[in-house]
């Protein structure tokens, strides 16, 4: 049998769940009723601000950019672990402090990796 604080503690969740989800599928199901489905080839085709599209849409990107923002996320996601770190500094001792001593070399050693390999420059 369910206990009544577990129940009380997951049952406001749930029903948010369950709620949530029924919102989206009203809302999908209502905009596929409503929506006009008159397909043409003018309204399928291509629109490039009233120009006729020449050759191929897909460009090539640089990876460069892509490793940029990779570098930049693991850093960043380095400054939410070490927020909460910080204000428990005092609480941790010095195991704490080796741990986030060891996470950041970790880091510092990516870093490293990531410079060695060029992936910081923007030109090649």
């Amino acid at each position: 049998m369910v206990s009544n604080e577990l129940l009380d503690n997951y049952l406001p969740v749930a029903l948010l769940t369950v709620i949530g989800i029924a919102f989206v599928a009203i809302a999908l199901f209502m905009s596929r009723m409503i929506r006009p489905s008159n397909k043409t080839k003018v309204k399928l085709s291509t629109y490039e601000c009233a120009e006729i599209p020449v050759g191929d849409a897909r460009i090539h990107f640089n990876i460069q950019y892509y490793m940029i923002v990779i570098v930049f996320l693991i850093f960043d996601v380095e400054v939410l672990f070490l927020y909460p770190w910080a204000v428990q500094f005092k609480n941790l001792g010095p195991i704490g402090f080796i741990e986030m001593v060891v996470f950041i070399e970790i880091l510092i050693i990516g870093l490293a990796y990531a410079w060695r390999k060029e992936a910081l420059e923007w030109t090649q």
